[in-house]
């Protein structure tokens, strides 16, 4: 790491602790991340970033040196907590730990991308492309990936790479799991429990059909394929042959063609249903697209060395590529360069006891540093 950087880390390991308990501090559900962004734009500003502005997907973008043609790189961490809390949750530091719901997924890592973003803004150094700092909304849930999507569309004929700093500073994610999620309701005539006993009842065929979905046997061709129901609920009351009963249903994998085959068990699941006179509804939910097979580009190794690199360099354990579900479902889908790295450690994520070692957020920031000085001559 050139020098600038390295005092820098040094100079603000207090500054990004405090910049983190701050932005554990704000509520940010995915589609409700309005506080949470404007407060990234404000600080952005203070620290004398440049043309900083709040897009239609609520994505906070800081373009440096991205004059026109110039080819760019994208460096993001999503500002959405996966709870629906719209009311502070809560920040505790105990035992070299900081406790709160959300603060290593993704809090932590976006308080690190923003102390990058005050060094480029601080120190103005040449770049050798265009770099687009983003704290960037709906990664989480149902967010669907909106804040992805529009940034890749905004610069997607420039754009060289993009990093999504996300997660532990454990692995590297450099192959995307599509999933497809839906909600699917069952719809009879109901009666009452009583006096209309033989009516079809819309939880007992749910029930049957769920126990039909679960009887699939996954495509065992060396991809990672999965499928749950997450969710169930209907009827009126004890007394009432429910008239209608919905789940929430989804189905994951790493491998296009396995995506296909799953989907396909699934339409023949409702159609067998729809054949004895029920009424399905069906609506898509969420739609996360699968990364492209094959031959790995040159530019995608490259950015799996230099993540692999940095990350060994600063953790001194080994990092392993993986697949999974991230921001850079998007990037990775069309083609573009990308992998998703962390940059801290802890543990929890997506629960309320959620913490992150606060000894983590120095190596993290070197870590991003190493990364971000990629781009810089």
């Amino acid at each position: 790491m050139r020098e600038s950087l390295e005092k820098y880390v040094k100079e603000n390991e207090k500054m990004v602790f405090e910049l983190l308990k701050e932005l554990c501090s704000i509520p940010a559900p995915s589609h409700h991340e309005e506080r949470r962004a404007e407060f990234c734009k404000k600080w952005l500003e203070a620290q004398g970033a440049e043309g900083v502005f709040i897009d239609e997907a609520l994505n906070v973008i800081y373009p440096y040196a991205c004059e026109e043609g110039r080819p760019v790189a994208i460096f993001m961490a999503h500002m959405d907590t996966v709870f629906p809390d719209m009311e502070p949750m809560g920040v505790e530091e105990r035992d070299g730990k900081l406790f709160s719901p959300g603060v290593g997924d993704d809090t932590a890592n976006l308080a690190i991308l923003l102390m990058m973003a005050r060094y480029l803004a601080m120190e103005k150094p040449e770049t050798v492309c265009g770099i687009v700092i983003s704290p960037n909304a709906c990664e989480e849930g149902l967010g669907n990936l909106k804040g992805a999507r529009a940034l890749v569309a905004r610069y997607e004929d420039r754009l060289q790479q993009v990093i999504s700093f996300d997660g532990n500073a454990d692995d590297i994610c450099t192959r995307a799991v599509g999933s497809e999620r839906y909600r699917v309701e069952v719809l009879t005539e109901g009666g009452h429990s009583y006096s209309d006993f033989g009516n079809r009842n819309a939880i007992a065929y749910l029930s049957k059909m769920i126990e039909k979905l679960y009887q699939y046997q996954v495509p065992q061709d060396g991809s990672k394929t999965t499928y749950n129901v997450g969710m169930i609920q209907g009827g009126t009351s004890v007394n009432t042959i429910a008239q209608q009963a919905e789940m929430l249903f989804e189905f994951r994998s790493d491998n296009r063609e396995s995506m296909l085959v799953v989907k396909q068990n699934f339409e023949n699941v409702l159609e067998e249903f729809r054949e004895k006179g029920l009424e399905i509804r069906v609506t898509l939910l969420g739609e996360r697209p699968c990364g492209k097979t094959g031959e790995k580009s040159e530019g995608q190794k490259r950015v799996e060395k230099t993540c692999k690199e940095a990350l060994e360099k600063w953790t001194g354990k080994p990092a392993e590529l993986r697949s999974g579900s991230t921001d850079c479902n998007i990037p990775l889908s069309m083609g573009i360069p990308a992998a998703t790295i962390g940059l801290i450690q802890g543990k929890g994520a997506h629960t309320r006891e959620e913490w992150i070692s606060i000894d983590s957020l120095k190596p993290g920031m070197c870590i991003a540093g190493d990364m971000l000085e990629t781009c810089l001559k």
